[in-house]
């Protein structure tokens, strides 16, 4: 199995790097002059270069929106976590208060020689 991804690899490499040579090989021996060919690589180039920065402030753009987005996702669920931290304390204080009572209330039993009464 390793043998196949190892040719397939050599094949790829193999293949782009004709391609390039075959592209060279066009342009020099195409049926132009030496300046025009120098022209049209110089256009293309160019070409290429702007594409290149489009593709870049486009990404960009992406990026920092992505991350705006991120960012206020964040502050909603830290929100949502504030508000439930705070109810689940809400709930703790009244358990708190009621195990309280119910304590106060059989030790005050317990003090008058009572039975304590079953919950």
């Amino acid at each position: 199995m390793s043998d196949r991804n190892d040719d397939l690899g050599t094949f790829l490499i193999g293949f782009i790097v004709g391609g390039i040579s075959g592209a060279i090989a066009a342009l020099l021996l195409a049926p132009q002059s030496g300046e025009e060919t120098r022209t049209m690589i110089k256009e293309k180039a160019i070409e290429l270069r702007d594409q290149t920065a489009t593709t870049v402030e486009e990404s960009l753009e992406k990026a920092e929106k992505a991350a705006n987005e991120a960012v206020k996702k964040a502050e909603t669920l830290l929100e949502q976590a504030k508000t439930k931290a705070a109810e689940v304390v809400e709930q703790g204080q009244v358990v708190l208060e009621d195990t309280k009572a119910k304590v106060s209330k059989t030790a005050k039993s317990a003090a008058k020689g009572e039975k304590p009464a079953e919950s």
